[in-house]
């Protein structure tokens, strides 16, 4: 696994935002070959929906921005990325209820690819191994600049240690 860079203040993976998820992101390999994005993080009481459970809208969050990194998912690009992924659409479908104070997995994967656009689909696992959330989106590619005035340096964009990410 290589693990992939987080940012400052992103509500998903920023390392200093208070309230975020601190989601800690790796560049994986399925048993067929295909690369994939393995998520890894806790839920907190802070992003409860329902009484010990995660809110929905959260898990919208960390299952949009595991499939939008898969575009970033190749070890050369990971770490200074030219293309980012921007979320056009999408979907996903609730299966389990998803409990908080404990680790999560999620995985994304790339399942079309053109020139400007690519699709991808993803999964929320409990810590049993079942599904708890399906999704799929439609991102347009992007470069840093078309969609921040700042520099990914500025951003804090660079692989930290997983203990910085909670």
């Amino acid at each position: 696994m290589i693990k992939q860079p987080n940012s400052h203040h992103c509500f998903i993976c920023g390392v200093k935002n208070v309230s975020g998820v601190h989601v800690a992101f790796y560049n994986t390999i399925d048993d067929e070959g295909v690369t994939e994005v393995l998520a890894r993080f806790t839920a907190l009481d802070i992003h409860q929906g329902y009484p010990g459970r995660i809110h929905g809208g959260v898990a919208m969050g960390i299952l949009d921005e595991t499939i939008g990194r898969a575009i970033n998912a190749e070890e050369a690009v990971a770490a200074e990325p030219t293309i980012w992924g921007v979320t056009m659409d999408f979907s996903m479908r609730f299966h389990q209820p998803v409990p908080l104070d404990v680790e999560l997995r999620a995985r994304g994967r790339i399942t079309r690819d053109t020139r400007r656009l690519f699709e991808g689909s993803g999964e929320l696992y409990l810590p049993d191994g079942r599904v708890a959330i399906s999704a799929s989106g439609k991102y347009l590619k992007m470069g840093l600049d078309a969609i921040s005035e700042s520099a990914s340096t500025e951003l804090g964009w660079r692989v930290y240690p997983d203990e910085v990410a909670r």
